[in-house]
Protein backbone atom coordinates (compact mmCIF):
# COMPACT_ATOMS: atom_id res chain seq x y z
CA UNK A 1 0.00 0.00 0.00
CA UNK A 2 1.23 3.53 -0.65
CA UNK A 3 0.71 5.43 2.55
CA UNK A 4 1.53 8.46 1.04
CA UNK A 5 -0.51 8.50 -1.89
CA UNK A 6 -1.68 11.65 -3.24
CA UNK A 7 0.22 13.38 -0.60
CA UNK A 8 1.91 16.72 -1.43
CA UNK A 9 5.01 17.35 0.08
CA UNK A 10 7.97 19.83 -0.34
CA UNK A 11 11.00 19.24 0.34
CA UNK A 12 13.53 21.80 1.20
CA UNK A 13 17.17 21.20 1.28
CA UNK A 14 19.64 23.32 2.75
CA UNK A 15 23.83 23.50 2.62
CA UNK A 16 24.74 20.44 4.38
CA UNK A 17 26.93 17.61 3.06
CA UNK A 18 23.89 15.49 3.34
CA UNK A 19 22.28 16.67 0.59
CA UNK A 20 23.80 13.90 -1.81
CA UNK A 21 21.52 11.09 -0.41
CA UNK A 22 18.34 13.57 -1.32
CA UNK A 23 17.92 12.15 -4.69
CA UNK A 24 17.47 8.99 -3.11
CA UNK A 25 15.24 10.35 -0.84
CA UNK A 26 13.32 11.80 -3.30
CA UNK A 27 12.54 8.71 -5.08
CA UNK A 28 11.62 6.54 -1.68
CA UNK A 29 9.02 9.37 -1.11
CA UNK A 30 7.57 8.88 -4.61
CA UNK A 31 7.32 4.95 -4.12
CA UNK A 32 5.13 5.28 -1.62
CA UNK A 33 2.59 7.45 -3.53
CA UNK A 34 3.79 10.94 -2.56
CA UNK A 35 4.55 14.20 -5.36
CA UNK A 36 7.28 15.87 -4.57
CA UNK A 37 8.30 19.57 -4.85
CA UNK A 38 11.77 20.39 -4.62
CA UNK A 39 12.79 23.79 -3.10
CA UNK A 40 16.52 24.72 -2.53
CA UNK A 41 18.85 27.07 -0.85
CA UNK A 42 22.12 28.41 -2.64
CA UNK A 43 24.11 27.05 -0.28
CA UNK A 44 22.64 23.17 -1.29
CA UNK A 45 23.49 23.78 -4.70
CA UNK A 46 26.93 23.60 -3.74
CA UNK A 47 26.45 19.94 -2.98
CA UNK A 48 23.66 18.81 -5.49
CA UNK A 49 22.30 20.42 -9.16
CA UNK A 50 18.81 21.20 -9.16
CA UNK A 51 19.19 19.25 -12.64
CA UNK A 52 19.46 16.12 -10.25
CA UNK A 53 16.58 16.73 -8.51
CA UNK A 54 14.10 17.73 -11.03
CA UNK A 55 14.87 14.41 -13.21
CA UNK A 56 13.75 12.41 -9.94
CA UNK A 57 10.83 14.66 -8.78
CA UNK A 58 9.72 15.15 -12.22
CA UNK A 59 9.11 18.98 -11.00
CA UNK A 60 10.48 21.79 -11.55
CA UNK A 61 12.95 22.84 -8.71
CA UNK A 62 12.42 26.02 -6.85
CA UNK A 63 15.35 27.92 -5.97
CA UNK A 64 14.50 31.45 -5.29
CA UNK A 65 12.34 34.09 -3.74
CA UNK A 66 13.29 36.78 -6.54
CA UNK A 67 12.54 34.13 -9.36
CA UNK A 68 10.80 37.28 -11.90
CA UNK A 69 8.50 34.11 -13.77
CA UNK A 70 7.51 31.77 -10.97
CA UNK A 71 6.46 35.23 -8.45
CA UNK A 72 4.23 35.99 -11.72
CA UNK A 73 2.05 33.40 -9.88
CA UNK A 74 3.41 34.32 -6.15
CA UNK A 75 5.47 31.40 -6.27
CA UNK A 76 6.48 31.27 -2.99
CA UNK A 77 2.68 31.86 -1.72
CA UNK A 78 1.75 28.54 -3.69
CA UNK A 79 3.91 26.33 -3.09
CA UNK A 80 3.25 27.16 1.20
CA UNK A 81 -0.38 26.78 -0.01
CA UNK A 82 0.10 23.94 -2.25
CA UNK A 83 1.97 21.24 0.77
CA UNK A 84 0.29 19.27 2.86
CA UNK A 85 3.90 18.55 4.38
CA UNK A 86 7.30 20.15 4.44
CA UNK A 87 10.11 18.20 5.40
CA UNK A 88 14.01 20.08 5.55
CA UNK A 89 16.31 17.41 5.00
CA UNK A 90 18.99 18.01 5.28
CA UNK A 91 18.68 20.94 8.37
CA UNK A 92 21.78 22.92 8.74
CA UNK A 93 22.26 24.86 12.58
CA UNK A 94 21.81 27.77 9.93
CA UNK A 95 18.95 27.22 8.52
CA UNK A 96 17.32 25.81 11.54
CA UNK A 97 18.16 29.66 12.99
CA UNK A 98 16.45 31.55 10.80
CA UNK A 99 13.24 29.02 10.56
CA UNK A 100 13.61 29.58 14.79
CA UNK A 101 13.52 33.47 14.23
CA UNK A 102 10.80 33.93 11.65
CA UNK A 103 13.17 34.57 9.05
CA UNK A 104 12.15 35.05 5.51
CA UNK A 105 15.45 35.59 3.45
CA UNK A 106 14.93 33.07 0.85
CA UNK A 107 12.25 30.58 -0.63
CA UNK A 108 12.49 27.88 1.90
CA UNK A 109 12.04 30.34 4.92
CA UNK A 110 9.65 31.95 3.39
CA UNK A 111 7.75 28.99 3.25
CA UNK A 112 8.14 27.84 5.94
CA UNK A 113 6.87 31.50 7.25
CA UNK A 114 3.59 31.27 4.90
CA UNK A 115 2.66 27.88 5.34
CA UNK A 116 -0.70 26.23 7.83
CA UNK A 117 1.25 22.61 6.49
CA UNK A 118 3.22 21.29 8.98
CA UNK A 119 6.61 21.25 8.73
CA UNK A 120 9.64 18.39 10.05
CA UNK A 121 13.01 19.05 10.22
CA UNK A 122 15.95 16.52 10.36
CA UNK A 123 19.48 17.99 11.68
CA UNK A 124 22.68 17.53 10.29
CA UNK A 125 25.59 19.32 11.02
CA UNK A 126 28.63 18.49 13.14
CA UNK A 127 28.28 17.23 16.57
CA UNK A 128 29.39 20.29 18.49
CA UNK A 129 27.45 22.49 16.40
CA UNK A 130 24.21 20.23 17.57
CA UNK A 131 25.08 19.99 21.08
CA UNK A 132 25.78 24.50 21.37
CA UNK A 133 23.16 25.20 23.87
CA UNK A 134 21.91 27.98 21.32
CA UNK A 135 21.02 25.11 18.54
CA UNK A 136 19.59 23.36 21.34
CA UNK A 137 17.22 26.25 22.40
CA UNK A 138 16.11 26.46 18.99
CA UNK A 139 15.26 23.20 18.36
CA UNK A 140 13.26 22.92 21.57
CA UNK A 141 11.68 26.47 20.60
CA UNK A 142 10.72 24.52 17.33
CA UNK A 143 9.76 21.47 19.01
CA UNK A 144 7.22 23.75 21.33
CA UNK A 145 5.69 25.21 18.11
CA UNK A 146 4.86 21.74 16.82
CA UNK A 147 7.42 21.00 14.03
CA UNK A 148 8.43 17.59 14.21
CA UNK A 149 12.24 16.08 14.74
CA UNK A 150 13.64 13.77 13.13
CA UNK A 151 16.84 12.84 15.05
CA UNK A 152 19.95 13.50 14.37
CA UNK A 153 21.06 9.94 14.09
CA UNK A 154 25.07 9.23 15.60
CA UNK A 155 27.99 8.43 13.96
CA UNK A 156 31.54 9.20 11.91
CA UNK A 157 31.16 12.64 10.57
CA UNK A 158 32.28 13.72 7.22
CA UNK A 159 34.84 16.08 9.35
CA UNK A 160 35.89 13.58 11.12
CA UNK A 161 34.06 14.33 14.25
CA UNK A 162 31.72 10.79 15.75
CA UNK A 163 28.79 11.87 17.55
CA UNK A 164 24.74 13.14 17.38
CA UNK A 165 24.59 15.15 14.26
CA UNK A 166 24.36 13.28 10.77
CA UNK A 167 21.08 13.12 9.36
CA UNK A 168 19.09 9.94 9.12
CA UNK A 169 18.89 7.70 7.05
CA UNK A 170 16.84 7.89 4.13
CA UNK A 171 14.95 4.68 5.33
CA UNK A 172 14.08 6.25 8.96
CA UNK A 173 13.03 9.42 7.15
CA UNK A 174 10.61 8.10 5.08
CA UNK A 175 9.19 5.89 7.61
CA UNK A 176 9.26 9.06 10.26
CA UNK A 177 6.88 10.92 7.28
CA UNK A 178 4.48 8.10 6.70
CA UNK A 179 4.26 7.71 10.14
CA UNK A 180 3.16 10.92 10.89
CA UNK A 181 0.75 10.83 8.18
CA UNK A 182 -0.79 7.45 9.62
CA UNK A 183 -0.63 8.75 13.05
CA UNK A 184 -1.84 12.04 12.44
CA UNK A 185 -4.65 11.05 11.00
CA UNK A 186 -5.89 9.30 14.46
CA UNK A 187 -4.23 12.52 16.09
CA UNK A 188 -6.33 14.77 15.06
CA UNK A 189 -9.44 13.46 16.52
CA UNK A 190 -7.67 13.92 20.47
CA UNK A 191 -7.26 16.99 22.85
CA UNK A 192 -5.12 16.35 25.41
CA UNK A 193 -4.51 19.81 26.16
CA UNK A 194 -3.85 20.67 29.77
CA UNK A 195 -3.69 17.10 30.75
CA UNK A 196 -0.25 15.54 32.30
CA UNK A 197 0.75 11.80 31.17
CA UNK A 198 3.36 9.99 32.77
CA UNK A 199 4.82 6.95 31.03
CA UNK A 200 7.03 4.32 32.47
CA UNK A 201 9.06 2.84 29.29
CA UNK A 202 11.96 0.42 28.46
CA UNK A 203 13.40 -2.29 30.80
CA UNK A 204 14.74 -2.15 34.30
CA UNK A 205 18.30 -3.63 35.04
CA UNK A 206 18.82 -5.37 38.63
CA UNK A 207 22.47 -5.56 39.83
CA UNK A 208 24.04 -8.55 40.71
CA UNK A 209 28.03 -7.47 41.51
CA UNK A 210 29.26 -4.29 40.00
CA UNK A 211 29.42 -5.73 36.13
CA UNK A 212 26.69 -7.89 35.80
CA UNK A 213 22.83 -7.09 36.15
CA UNK A 214 19.31 -8.80 35.27
CA UNK A 215 17.29 -7.20 32.39
CA UNK A 216 14.87 -8.26 29.52
CA UNK A 217 14.73 -7.34 25.68
CA UNK A 218 12.36 -4.34 26.34
CA UNK A 219 13.79 -1.84 23.71
CA UNK A 220 11.44 1.09 24.86
CA UNK A 221 10.19 2.13 21.52
CA UNK A 222 6.31 1.18 22.75
CA UNK A 223 6.70 3.59 25.28
CA UNK A 224 8.62 6.16 24.05
CA UNK A 225 5.87 6.46 21.22
CA UNK A 226 2.97 6.56 23.29
CA UNK A 227 4.91 9.74 24.62
CA UNK A 228 5.11 11.36 21.53
CA UNK A 229 1.61 10.53 20.16
CA UNK A 230 0.77 12.18 23.98
CA UNK A 231 2.60 15.12 23.38
CA UNK A 232 1.66 15.44 19.67
CA UNK A 233 -2.08 15.75 21.12
CA UNK A 234 -1.47 18.20 23.19
CA UNK A 235 -0.06 16.79 26.82
CA UNK A 236 2.59 17.40 29.07
CA UNK A 237 4.28 14.04 28.68
CA UNK A 238 6.62 12.69 31.64
CA UNK A 239 8.86 9.60 30.57
CA UNK A 240 10.63 7.52 33.46
CA UNK A 241 12.83 5.20 31.50
CA UNK A 242 14.76 2.54 31.89
CA UNK A 243 18.21 2.60 29.92
CA UNK A 244 17.28 2.62 26.27
CA UNK A 245 19.38 3.77 23.23
CA UNK A 246 16.44 5.35 21.59
CA UNK A 247 15.88 9.66 21.48
CA UNK A 248 13.29 10.61 23.77
CA UNK A 249 10.50 12.41 21.57
CA UNK A 250 11.21 16.47 21.54
CA UNK A 251 8.91 18.21 24.22
CA UNK A 252 9.27 15.42 26.59
CA UNK A 253 10.58 15.55 30.01
CA UNK A 254 12.11 12.40 30.76
CA UNK A 255 14.06 10.84 34.25
CA UNK A 256 16.08 7.89 33.81
CA UNK A 257 16.05 5.25 35.96
CA UNK A 258 17.94 1.70 36.10
CA UNK A 259 16.29 -0.10 38.67
CA UNK A 260 12.09 -0.77 39.59
CA UNK A 261 12.94 0.38 42.99
CA UNK A 262 13.81 3.60 41.30
CA UNK A 263 11.01 3.52 38.82
CA UNK A 264 8.48 2.95 41.75
CA UNK A 265 9.96 5.79 43.58
CA UNK A 266 9.56 8.09 40.68
CA UNK A 267 6.01 6.66 39.64
CA UNK A 268 4.79 7.29 43.22
CA UNK A 269 6.19 10.46 43.36
CA UNK A 270 4.90 12.04 39.79
CA UNK A 271 1.52 10.19 39.07
CA UNK A 272 0.13 12.17 42.37
CA UNK A 273 -0.09 14.91 39.86
CA UNK A 274 -0.52 12.99 36.24
CA UNK A 275 -4.15 12.47 34.81
CA UNK A 276 -2.90 9.25 33.24
CA UNK A 277 -0.66 6.86 33.93
CA UNK A 278 0.75 4.60 31.43
CA UNK A 279 2.74 1.72 32.82
CA UNK A 280 4.45 0.17 29.62
CA UNK A 281 8.17 -0.58 30.92
CA UNK A 282 9.12 -4.40 31.19
CA UNK A 283 9.82 -4.31 34.84
CA UNK A 284 11.75 -6.93 36.65
CA UNK A 285 9.65 -8.69 38.88
CA UNK A 286 12.66 -9.53 41.18
CA UNK A 287 15.45 -8.29 42.15
CA UNK A 288 18.35 -9.50 44.03
CA UNK A 289 18.81 -9.72 47.81
CA UNK A 290 22.31 -8.91 48.61
CA UNK A 291 24.36 -7.02 45.82
CA UNK A 292 27.88 -8.17 45.87
CA UNK A 293 30.39 -4.59 46.01
CA UNK A 294 32.98 -6.75 44.15
CA UNK A 295 32.78 -8.63 40.80
CA UNK A 296 31.80 -11.85 41.39
CA UNK A 297 34.56 -14.42 40.18
CA UNK A 298 33.83 -17.56 38.27
CA UNK A 299 35.00 -20.61 40.60
CA UNK A 300 32.91 -23.14 41.23
CA UNK A 301 30.54 -25.00 38.53
CA UNK A 302 26.89 -23.70 40.15
CA UNK A 303 26.29 -20.45 41.75
CA UNK A 304 22.87 -19.46 43.68
CA UNK A 305 21.89 -15.77 43.70
CA UNK A 306 18.56 -15.30 46.29
CA UNK A 307 16.23 -13.16 44.61
CA UNK A 308 13.49 -10.90 46.65
CA UNK A 309 10.27 -9.79 44.59
CA UNK A 310 9.81 -6.29 43.08
CA UNK A 311 6.93 -3.95 44.14
CA UNK A 312 4.37 -3.54 41.43
CA UNK A 313 4.43 -0.55 39.88
CA UNK A 314 1.09 -0.15 38.52
CA UNK A 315 -0.58 -1.98 40.88
CA UNK A 316 0.27 0.55 43.80
CA UNK A 317 -0.51 3.73 41.55
CA UNK A 318 -3.43 2.63 40.96
CA UNK A 319 -4.10 2.18 44.60
CA UNK A 320 -3.22 5.70 45.64
CA UNK A 321 -5.88 7.14 46.92
CA UNK A 322 -6.16 10.29 44.44
CA UNK A 323 -5.06 7.97 41.04
CA UNK A 324 -4.62 9.05 37.78
CA UNK A 325 -5.99 7.00 34.91
CA UNK A 326 -4.19 4.25 35.02
CA UNK A 327 -3.22 1.86 32.05
CA UNK A 328 -1.25 -1.63 32.36
CA UNK A 329 0.47 -3.44 29.88
CA UNK A 330 0.82 -7.14 29.94
CA UNK A 331 3.62 -8.98 28.08
CA UNK A 332 2.49 -12.31 27.53
CA UNK A 333 3.94 -15.79 25.79
CA UNK A 334 0.40 -18.20 25.88
CA UNK A 335 -2.99 -17.03 27.18
CA UNK A 336 -2.49 -13.70 26.44
CA UNK A 337 -6.49 -12.55 27.11
CA UNK A 338 -6.86 -14.91 30.20
CA UNK A 339 -3.61 -13.07 31.69
CA UNK A 340 -4.37 -9.46 30.58
CA UNK A 341 -8.20 -9.94 32.51
CA UNK A 342 -6.63 -11.34 35.15
CA UNK A 343 -4.41 -8.41 36.42
CA UNK A 344 -7.17 -5.88 35.00
CA UNK A 345 -9.19 -6.99 37.78
CA UNK A 346 -6.50 -7.49 40.45
CA UNK A 347 -5.09 -4.18 40.24
CA UNK A 348 -7.85 -2.33 39.62
CA UNK A 349 -6.20 -0.74 36.40
CA UNK A 350 -8.76 1.17 34.10
CA UNK A 351 -7.44 -0.53 30.96
CA UNK A 352 -4.96 -2.93 30.21
CA UNK A 353 -2.98 -3.59 26.70
CA UNK A 354 -1.62 -6.95 26.50
CA UNK A 355 0.48 -8.80 23.45
CA UNK A 356 1.92 -11.64 22.67
CA UNK A 357 5.71 -11.19 22.18
CA UNK A 358 6.43 -15.15 21.60
CA UNK A 359 5.22 -14.17 18.07
CA UNK A 360 8.00 -12.82 15.90
CA UNK A 361 7.87 -9.78 13.98
CA UNK A 362 6.65 -7.24 17.18
CA UNK A 363 7.09 -6.66 20.73
CA UNK A 364 10.75 -6.54 22.14
CA UNK A 365 12.92 -4.49 20.10
CA UNK A 366 10.50 -5.03 17.09
CA UNK A 367 9.54 -1.68 15.22
CA UNK A 368 6.16 -3.28 15.16
CA UNK A 369 3.41 -4.50 17.22
CA UNK A 370 -0.28 -5.53 17.56
CA UNK A 371 -2.50 -5.51 21.10
CA UNK A 372 -5.94 -6.28 22.26
CA UNK A 373 -6.56 -3.74 25.05
CA UNK A 374 -9.60 -4.36 27.56
CA UNK A 375 -11.27 -2.34 30.10
CA UNK A 376 -14.26 -3.34 32.96
CA UNK A 377 -16.57 -2.95 29.90
CA UNK A 378 -14.47 -3.78 26.63
CA UNK A 379 -11.94 -5.53 24.37
CA UNK A 380 -10.69 -3.64 21.26
CA UNK A 381 -7.86 -5.63 19.03
CA UNK A 382 -5.31 -3.33 17.67
CA UNK A 383 -4.03 -5.16 14.57
CA UNK A 384 -0.35 -5.72 13.45
CA UNK A 385 0.98 -1.80 12.55
CA UNK A 386 3.69 -0.01 13.29
CA UNK A 387 4.57 1.30 17.19
CA UNK A 388 3.91 4.64 16.25
CA UNK A 389 0.56 3.87 14.54
CA UNK A 390 -0.66 1.67 17.46
CA UNK A 391 0.70 4.11 20.03
CA UNK A 392 -1.97 6.94 18.28
CA UNK A 393 -4.60 4.42 18.43
CA UNK A 394 -4.07 3.63 22.02
CA UNK A 395 -4.39 7.40 23.02
CA UNK A 396 -7.11 7.64 21.09
CA UNK A 397 -8.74 4.79 22.95
CA UNK A 398 -7.43 6.40 26.15
CA UNK A 399 -9.16 9.85 25.52
CA UNK A 400 -11.98 7.73 24.90
CA UNK A 401 -11.94 5.57 27.95
CA UNK A 402 -11.43 8.87 29.81
CA UNK A 403 -14.85 10.56 28.66
CA UNK A 404 -16.76 7.63 29.29
CA UNK A 405 -15.54 7.06 33.03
Amino acid sequence: MQILQGKKIVLGITGGIAAYKTPELVRRLKDQGADIRVVMTTAAKAFITPLTLQAVSANAVSDSLLDSQAELAMGHIELAKWADYILIAPATADAIARITCGMANDLLTTICLATSAPIAIAPAMNQQMWHASITQENIEKLAARKYQIFGPGAGEQACGDVGLGRMLDVDDLVTLTCQFFQSNTTLNQVDLSGQTWLITAGPTREAIDPVRYISNHSSGKMGYAIAQAAKLAGAQVQIISGPVNISTPKGCEKIAVESALEMHQQAIKLAKNADVFVACAAVADYRVSNIAEQKIKKSADEMHIHLVKNPDIVADVAALKIKPFTVGFAAETQNVEHYALGKLKRKNLDMIAANNVALAGQGFNSDDNALMVFSKNSKTELPLASKHVLAAQLVELISQHQIEK
